[in-house]
């Protein structure tokens, strides 16, 4: 069994938990998951993240104002990730970024409250987490006109898109779709991208990994995604798995 695993990226603030969350947070070191980053997507999910973060000493989460719900957030609500990023349990702000996928989210809006949250990283020194799906040429260009570090998480842009962020100071983490049997575009970015820059994660409850792709995803099925990676890059899944929980806690400074 591997031991020691740290999942980069989790929602288990997501109702689907709701029957379950603690019984399945409890297990989590019996099956080799130390420790895990809850997400924040808006402001009500970003406070439902530092509760977690509190209330289980192996969490540690992020705020933040996701793409999709760029339509209805205050206006003052950099002012409320400000206030939540105080508090010790938070390590990064994210998940932001730009969702082009779909058409009922203005790319103007995106983009405005993507750059204030850029922003508030820098002046809080803090790590970021991006969100990116059909948007990676505007997300390179906003990412290059704001000087942060953080991680691009579940990456599906090409190998030259990992290689320019790796060289921009970026981690690249990876979800149960490097295990898709169509998941060529990943395996060619894990193969280009070093591996002191790479994270693992669930994205949990969503991205189920092979041979539970449409179950609900948790933080117990990682080693299905190491072992993957840890193939592509010709290791073994234990050396996979410490270097990416070590490179976990460095970009989050854990």
């Amino acid at each position: 069994m591997l031991t020691g695993i740290f999942d980069s990226h989790a929602h288990y603030d997501d109702a689907r938990f709701n029957e379950d969350r603690d019984e399945l947070l409890l297990s989590m070191k019996k099956n080799g998951v130390d420790n895990i980053m809850n997400i924040g997507v808006d402001i009500q999910t970003s406070e439902n993240s530092i509760k977690l973060a509190e209330q289980y000493d192996f969490m540690y989460c992020s705020v933040g104002v996701h793409p999709w719900v760029a339509n209805d957030i205050p206006d003052n609500f950099t002012e409320n990730i400000r206030e939540m990023a105080k508090n010790k349990k938070v390590k990064a702000i994210g998940e932001i970024g730009l969702d082009y996928h779909y058409e009922d989210y203005s790319a103007e809006k995106q983009q405005e409250i993507f750059r204030k949250q850029l922003i508030l990283a820098q002046e809080l020194n803090l790590p970021v987490i991006i969100h990116n799906r059909d948007a990676h040429s505007d997300t390179m260009n906003i990412l290059k006109q704001h000087n942060v570090k953080g991680v691009v998480h579940c990456f599906s842009g090409s190998a030259e898109m990992a290689k320019e962020l790796v060289k921009m100071g970026f981690y690249i983490g990876f979800t149960g779709v490097i295990t898709f049997k169509n998941a060529r575009r990943a395996v060619e970015a894990v193969n280009v991208i070093p591996l002191d820059r790479l994270l693992v994660e669930t994205d949990c409850p969503y991205m189920a990994p092979e041979p539970n792709r449409g179950k609900r995803c948790d933080s117990t099925m990682l080693p299905y995604i190491i072992t993957k990676m840890a193939e592509i890059k010709n290791i073994s899944p234990e050396e996979m798995t410490k270097i990416s929980a070590e490179n976990t806690r460095k970009i989050f400074n854990i």
